[in-house]
């Protein structure tokens, strides 16, 4: 008897980084074996910069899923403080096979509970606030703490992906999946890392963030609070 696809749910919302969910999504749809839903707090039409995911279903209406995957973006601190949304993200999670991250999209993971513990990615910008939530913030590209694997910032997705990939059905389909999308990475800036950019433009980009960096870290604050460990 034939095992039952993988079933696997991206929890999107208006305004995240639509690349944190597009590029993943990408290489689970090509696995033979899968299932992929996308689902949202209200369901229907989600915008995320400048573009609109359409039909996505509720979140409350999925009854369960093996792997759970939750994009980041601008908008994800004050996602966070969306009680319902949360609720569901950890009614999933905690019966997921696997819980998992893009980018900021691990600080919704750890307002649900389910980081407490645990190591995980984030976007570099933002990764220090990973301990509010009792994790462990890890400078990875792709980090995995038991079930819970979480990618880096944006394009940290695609790796994410595929090391997801090879864990669920092997290195070699994960590797198949790669070469039809000619995933071979050659940046023309080696700008990707605070640790490789330049100092001019690591000091520009802080600059474009020292406006909204109080917001975010206060909304991350409160929803910690509203886990009961939140840290002054």
């Amino acid at each position: 008897m034939n095992n039952p696809p993988l079933r696997i749910v991206f929890a999107i919302y208006p305004g995240m980084t639509q690349l944190d969910f597009t590029g993943p999504h990408q290489f689970f749809v090509r696995w033979p074996d899968s299932e992929v839903i996308i689902a949202s707090p209200a369901g229907g039409d989600v915008p995320s910069e400048g573009l609109i995911f359409a039909g996505t279903r509720r979140l409350a209406e999925i009854e369960a899923c093996d792997l759970i995957c939750v994009p980041g973006g601008r908008s994800t601190t004050a996602t966070a403080l969306d009680s319902a949304f949360i609720a569901e993200i950890r009614r999933l999670g905690l019966a997921a096979r696997y819980v998992t991250s893009v980018c900021t999209g691990s600080l919704i993971l750890g307002a649900a509970g389910l980081l407490v513990g645990r190591r995980a990615a984030c976007h570099w910008a933002w990764r220090h606030l990973l301990p509010l939530f009792g994790a462990t913030a890890d400078d990875g590209r792709v980090v995995r703490d038991g079930n819970i694997i979480t990618g880096g910032g944006v394009t940290a997705g695609i790796d994410f992906a595929l090391a997801v990939l090879a864990e669920i059905g092997g290195v070699e389909q994960a590797q198949i999946i790669q070469l039809g999308l000619e995933y071979a990475p050659a940046p023309p800036f080696d700008a990707g890392r605070p640790e490789t950019a330049p100092a001019a433009i690591l000091a520009a980009y802080r600059a474009l963030m020292a406006d909204i960096l109080p917001r975010r870290e206060a909304e991350a604050r409160e929803a910690a609070n509203r886990l009961g460990i939140g840290r002054a």
